[in-house]
């Protein structure tokens, strides 16, 4: 039988439900409701990789019905990561600037919470596996999160 299945140890939150018994989490058996308030562990543990600057937080989220999973990285590490790849296109190379101009840093209100995460290395899962399988870089809104954990989904097969 195909299935994830968490790294062992991992947290488990939801905005919808109680962790599955026995600490498993399977995508498509978390209900899905959107956070009319976002969770503030998440908006935390968020605000923890911006100030570290740290990609090493491997986080698995649910938004509308799909899961990601992947490392969080800080949004400028996120930014410059998107422009890299982007310039390196003959089609995408003008939005490289988008991302590399770094608004991050003149916005207003720079000391309020993260509203977004940001990951790298990620995969969206589709059943039994995880696309694409060298990860994509994604951002998600922290509002949008309807349950989440700590801890990458690892798949098997039996």
């Amino acid at each position: 039988m195909n299935g994830p299945r968490r790294v062992p140890g991992a947290a488990c939150r939801s905005a919808a439900a109680p962790a599955p018994a026995g600490g498993r989490v399977q995508a498509g058996r978390i209900s899905s409701a959107v956070m009319s308030n976002p969770d503030e562990l998440l908006v935390a543990i968020s605000a923890a990789v911006e100030s570290e600057r740290s990609n090493q937080m491997v986080l698995t989220v649910v938004l509308g019905g799909t899961v990601i999973t992947g490392r969080l990285a800080p949004e400028a590490v996120w930014r410059e990561r998107v422009a890299e790849v982007l310039k390196d296109s003959d089609r995408l190379g003008p939005f490289a600037d988008v991302f590399a101009r770094g608004p991050w840093e003149n916005r207003p209100g720079r000391g309020e919470a993260p509203t977004h995460l940001h990951f790298h290395l990620a995969r969206i899962v589709q059943g039994s596996i995880g696309i694409p399988e060298t990860g994509g870089m994604y951002r998600v809104a922290i509002k949008d999160v309807s349950a989440w954990s700590v801890g990458d989904l690892v798949h098997f097969d039996r």
